[in-house]
């Protein structure tokens, strides 16, 4: 640790705000979780149950069900789910402090926008790539991975002393970060990778090493990154040209990862698929983009997610 301790507020107690509140504080931050009251409770008992192939163990830090602890915290990260950006972001905005650097790090591509015109502030958006998982109450379950892409929107960019400022936080605690000067081509980069595994892990409710192997789904994904690029392209998105190829090598990387769509629909939660495939079919019919195998995977996720509600 060499930078001066920080306040950090995490915004959404999951697998992803879990994981990286527990690096900073490792690390040395003061980091408060803000999450559901089961996780709260169980976090404030014992700590953070952080198992993983390097570290197992519990992370003390603080736990609070309430928006006003973002108070005092130098910076703030959002990961509650896509659908809850609007919300939560009005539920923080009354308490975040002046200076105060705010990060999302969610699914979807349009997100950090939607949190912005809420707080009226700058809002660094950051693409995540980790495999993570709650296997209980304040107990956070890490495969592997764990990297971030960062940038700065057009619309309200940053300050680049606060990139930097979030990049040495997260190095120091052993997260790499990089710096984008193209993040909604990264943001895009990544929604292509979900829309082929979310949806498909989901309604399979199998890891990708196994999903990837059933008869067409090769296939079927292809043709999903086909289509989602496609919409990129028509909304004037530039995409790394390495990306298709490095679709199928997610599998290899997290072979036992099931998605987070999958996961929702085990524990009978509502999915984030409205902002992953389903962004894409919205904005594919606005653009006059074709998007059929998008719109199939969007429509059974739908069903299975509206069968959980109704039981």
């Amino acid at each position: 640790m060499t930078s001066e301790p920080q306040r950090v507020a995490v915004v959404g107690a999951g697998a992803v705000g879990c994981f990286y509140g527990a690096m900073l504080a490792r690390a040395g931050h003061r980091v408060t979780l803000i999450g559901r009251p089961a996780h709260v409770g169980a976090i404030r008992k014992q700590g953070l149950r952080f198992e993983g192939k390097e570290f197992d163990g519990y992370v003390p830090l603080d736990a609070s069900t309430q928006a006003d602890a973002v108070r005092g915290a130098r910076l703030v990260l959002v990961c509650v789910k896509s659908s809850d950006s609007e919300r939560a972001a009005a539920e923080i905005a009354p308490f975040l402090e002046p200076d105060a650097i705010v990060a999302n790090l969610q699914n979807g591509v349009d997100n950090a926008e939607r949190i912005h015109a809420v707080i009226e502030r700058p809002v660094i958006p950051a693409v995540v790539y980790v495999a993570t998982e709650m296997a209980g109450p304040g107990h956070l379950k890490h495969h592997g991975r764990g990297e971030l892409v960062i940038g700065a929107l057009e619309a309200a960019p940053a300050p680049q002393a606060d990139l930097d400022r979030v990049q040495r936080w997260f190095g120091e605690a052993g997260v790499k970060v990089a710096v984008s000067d193209n993040v909604a081509g990264e943001l895009w980069g990544k929604l292509v990778v979900n829309c082929a595994y979310n949806a498909i892990s989901a309604i399979s409710q199998l890891p990708y090493g196994r999903m990837i192997g059933g008869a067409g789904v090769r296939e079927a994904m292809r043709d999903v990154v086909v289509e989602t690029l496609a919409v990129a392209r028509a909304s004037g998105v530039r995409t790394a040209p390495e990306l298709p190829d490095n679709v199928y090598r997610i599998a290899e990387w997290m072979p036992t990862q099931y998605s987070s769509t999958a996961q929702d629909l085990q524990r009978g939660r509502p999915t984030e698929i409205d902002h992953l495939n389903g962004f894409v079919v919205r904005r594919g019919d606005a653009l006059g983009v074709p998007v059929p195998v998008n719109r199939v995977l969007y429509a059974l996720v739908k069903l299975i997610e509206s069968k959980g509600e109704s039981s």
